[in-house]
């Protein structure tokens, strides 16, 4: 080699090394490689994070004590900032005392029967001494949605273990104790019945009532029976290393009024780690209180209670309250956004409607407020339906603008600029359970053949479902179907109906077109829609065979009722599957659906006393532990309720779960086909990538670029800039981007769509008028059309019309916009023009090394030295 080498003049090697080290110093002063990575990661560091030293101590009869090993415990959130009712928020800890009897259910007074829980729970109020009384959180302004759960009633001295607490005031190791004065008997009758011990945790509501707690009639009214949320309280379990995690539902005065947090009322999520009473010296002879308090639990670490059997006390989680654990609190003091109403509460002008995609529902709540508390903006409204009813309110002129996530049919002669405004998108929302008590599943796959199979009612659901005709042998649910234990091995096999459907939307959207236009670039799932089983012999139900596919409004197709000897199904015929899928018609509802694991199958029978009749509703909501259900749903629902999403297939074989980098891989393979026209994710091109999520969808802001006043066509074209600016800053404050979504940024991969939003917004404003038609050949009026959805002269609704003047039909971008009243929003800088010349000149310096290196290897031998 040494000698081949030898034999080359180096001059064009060493050409080829000075024009890589030019190249390379390009790369690293050119602005475009600067910002490669143009989702940047949501910042991991929690919000809240503390760590606390916990000991429990027992008081010997000398006067001594004794205590057990301590413990370090770490609690985090990950956010607590501009809360909204029922935002999930995640609380991590590390650190406790594994936990043992755990519960299948851990919420409400479910949980009870746990021993060294950490117990979480939503308090009115601030940890804070300095504040005034009302403003500071206690025991009694803590939310709980039971009796059991605060107070302890009428109990035996071995059933008082907190009467000997180490730490409690001497009041609170009274018989009967907890509130001053202690009601009468005529208010409550059992709570002062000598010998036994009574101890009331009263619950002060915002407004001042003060609810005694003695049983269920003096509680507040959203902890009545069948209240319409279930608790968000629990008592959590930790592992055998000492961890735990769980998603926390806050609640709003909204949702819940006597709690009462809101933007003006502070509030804390406390968490406290059952450690064990601390207890106070024994009595000579010891008492069954003493006894009872210093017990440490009857089962092992990470055992489960599935007969719900009695716990120790003393470590139970039912003496929160108790001067030794309320001491081991740690509390997290949440601040809560604005409420929906805001605008129409703080700005009496007449609000500006968008209309369409709820897509964008979750960044319109956070934006709209820093519309309308600004003067020098409009008062900005979404007003969510279905992504073609907005459409059509703005091209009938009803709308400034359509927020859209695909290319609508033009109806009228009047241009439509599509402005990328919003990069989310749509998941497969779910929750299932782990059988054996195990947990959440957290890692679910989805192909697109068994989307299909749900949304084709192609499972049975029940014994019901058996009848009906040419798919009796598929399976009750998709838990039983081996191609989803095969993707998903180690869940239930037990059939539920909510099992068979896969809740959807019962009008048009283009959430529906890109998830059917996902099932029809799959060719398993077309194949098995077209009649062919699948390998197990599944096979579809044969009211959807060759339905078309993608539709934007999918069908209620089947027609069977099933026969039976069921007085009630007798009495209310109806078809079954239609039941069993029972769509909605927002997101919003699904998500929330999820949340409370609250299936929308319509098959429950009970019997009306009032009419005497049998009536079918709702099923019941999901037992903790044996939940199962899944539906479709907005990224932004899904950050926001923490709800999981499932991984879906892209290319064969690889499953994508929503995140910034997946939802970035797709934009990346969007293409856009005309200026100020939407971008086409082909989801052929996405059945080919392994990185791109099938569920990323565009929301553009679709307005006229003719005929639209002047004074709508400023503010929609404010709303295009501001969004696109400030509003891409992610985070939970007014104006900013809530998670969910990806930020548009002027670089890398969505640089494409900032550029088009801002050539959009300018044709907006600019309104420019339709180019003159040339004169006549025998001077009949031609009779052009004035706007709006009036069909051109001589042409059908729905047929192609050319422009008198093709280079005129859609405006140009002005070089001079009108002036609109704008906020100064973040610098913006063009990194594509700022980046060209480096490009070019390093494309020139890489042509020139491998030109270098291609000449000094080709060249011929030089001739040895001394030869002619």
């Amino acid at each position: 080699m040494r000698a081949y080498l030898l034999q080359r003049d180096p001059r064009p090697l060493l050409v080829s090394l000075i024009a890589l080290l030019l190249a390379a110093g390009v790369m690293v002063l050119s602005p475009s490689a600067q910002a490669v990575d143009q989702s940047p990661a949501r910042a991991a560091k929690p919000d809240f994070s503390q760590t606390k030293t916990l000991t429990r101590t027992f008081e010997n009869a000398d006067g001594t004590t004794y205590s057990f090993p301590s413990r370090e415990v770490t609690v985090t959130a990950d956010t607590t900032q501009d809360v909204r009712g029922r935002q999930r928020i995640l609380i991590s800890w590390t650190g406790a005392q594994p936990s043992g009897g755990r519960a299948s259910n851990p919420y409400g007074e479910n949980g009870l029967q746990q021993e060294y829980p950490v117990v979480i729970m939503q308090c009115r109020g601030i940890d804070d001494p300095s504040l005034p009384a009302a403003k500071q959180l206690s025991p009694s302004t803590c939310w709980t949605a039971s009796v059991a759960q605060r107070s302890q009633i009428s109990r035996t001295g071995a059933e008082a273990s907190w009467t000997r607490d180490l730490l409690a005031d001497p009041a609170d190791r009274e018989r009967v104790s907890g509130i001053t004065p202690f009601p009468s008997a005529d208010v409550c009758p059992t709570a002062d019945i000598a010998p036994f011990f009574t101890r009331l945790t009263p619950f002060v509501a915002a407004k001042g009532t003060v609810f005694p707690a003695c049983d269920a009639q003096h509680m507040p009214p959203e902890a009545a029976v069948g209240a319409a949320f279930p608790p968000n309280e629990l008592a959590a379990f930790t592992d055998t290393d000492g961890r735990g995690s769980v998603q926390f539902e806050v609640r709003s005065d909204v949702e819940n009024e006597s709690l009462g947090c809101n933007d003006k009322v502070a509030c804390s999520i406390v968490v406290i780690p059952i450690m064990g009473l601390s207890c106070a010296a024994p009595s000579v002879p010891a008492t069954p209180a003493d006894d009872a308090c210093r017990k440490g639990g009857r089962f092992l670490p990470g055992s489960s209670n599935f007969a719900n059997d009695g716990v120790d006390q003393a470590v139970s989680p039912a003496l929160w309250w108790s001067a030794s654990n309320w001491a081991n609190r740690f509390s997290i003091p949440l601040t809560f956004g604005f409420p929906p109403d805001t605008c129409d509460v703080l700005d009496s002008r007449a609000p500006t409607g968008f209309y369409g995609s709820e897509l964008l529902a979750q960044a319109a709540l956070q934006w709209s407020p820093a519309y309308c508390l600004r003067k020098d903006r409009f008062k900005f409204q979404l007003n969510q339906m279905s992504d073609d009813a907005g459409w059509n309110l703005m091209e009938a002129g009803e709308g400034a603008a359509a927020e859209v996530s695909s290319e609508h049919e033009l109806r009228g002669s009047d241009p439509v600029g599509y402005a990328p405004t919003a990069v989310t998108g749509f998941s497969i929302g779910y929750v299932i359970d782990r059988p054996d008590n195990q947990g959440e599943y957290t890692d679910l796959r989805m192909n697109a053949r068994l989307v299909a199979k749900l949304m084709s009612q192609s499972y049975l659901g029940s014994d019901l479902g058996r009848g009906h005709p040419g798919m009796a042998g598929n399976p009750l649910g998709i838990m039983t179907d081996p191609e989803f234990v095969k993707l998903n091995p180690g869940l239930t096999q037990n059939a539920q109906e909510a099992g068979a459907a896969l809740l959807s939307l019962s009008n048009s959207s283009d959430v529906i077109y890109q998830l059917t236009d996902w099932m029809a670039q799959d060719k398993d799932a077309l194949a098995f829609l077209g009649g062919k089983p699948d390998p197990w012999g599944m096979v579809v139900n044969p009211a959807y065979r060759d339905i078309a596919i993608p539709t934007a409004e999918w069908p209620l197709l089947d027609s069977y009722v099933p026969q039976t000897e069921n007085t009630c199904r007798q009495d209310n015929p109806a078809v079954y599957f239609s039941q069993l899928a029972a769509p909605v018609t927002t997101l919003r509802k699904i998500a929330e659906a999820l949340l409370d694991a609250w299936p929308n199958v319509q098959t429950r029978c009970e019997f009306d006393l009032s009419t005497q009749l049998y009536k079918l509703g709702r099923i019941d909501r999901q037992s903790f532990g044996a939940r199962f259900m899944m539906g479709v749903v907005s990224l932004g629902d899904v950050d926001r309720y923490g709800l999981r999403s499932a991984a879906l297939e892209a290319a064969s074989g690889s499953y994508v779960e929503p995140d910034d980098a997946s939802l970035a891989a797709a934009v990346g393979l969007a293409k856009q086909q005309d200026r100020y026209g939407p971008f086409v994710l082909d989801q052929a091109d996405v059945r080919r990538s392994k990185a791109a999520y099938p569920g990323t969808m565009v929301v553009y802001t679709a307005a006229k670029l003719r005929n639209l006043d002047q004074t709508s066509a400023d503010k929609v074209a404010q709303f295009i800039r501001v969004s696109t600016t400030e509003g891409q800053r992610p985070g939970t404050g007014n104006g900013d981007l809530p998670g969910g979504f990806l930020p548009i940024r002027d670089s890398g991969v969505t640089a494409k769509l900032y550029a088009s939003a801002q050539q959009v917004a300018a044709a907006i404003a600019a309104q420019k008028a339709a180019p003159s038609a040339p004169p006549s050949q025998g001077g009949v009026d031609n009779g052009g059309s004035t706007g709006g959805v009036t069909s051109p002269g001589g042409a059908l609704p729905g047929e192609d019309v050319p422009s008198a003047d093709p280079s005129s039909a859609v405006p140009s971008v002005p070089a001079v916009v009108a002036p609109v009243e704008m906020p100064q929003t973040q610098a913006i800088g063009s990194r594509t023009a700022g980046g060209l010349v480096p490009s070019l000149l390093l494309i020139g310096l890489l042509g020139i090394a491998i030109a270098g290196g291609l000449r000094f290897f080709v060249q011929p031998p030089r001739a040895p030295r001394g030869t002619a």
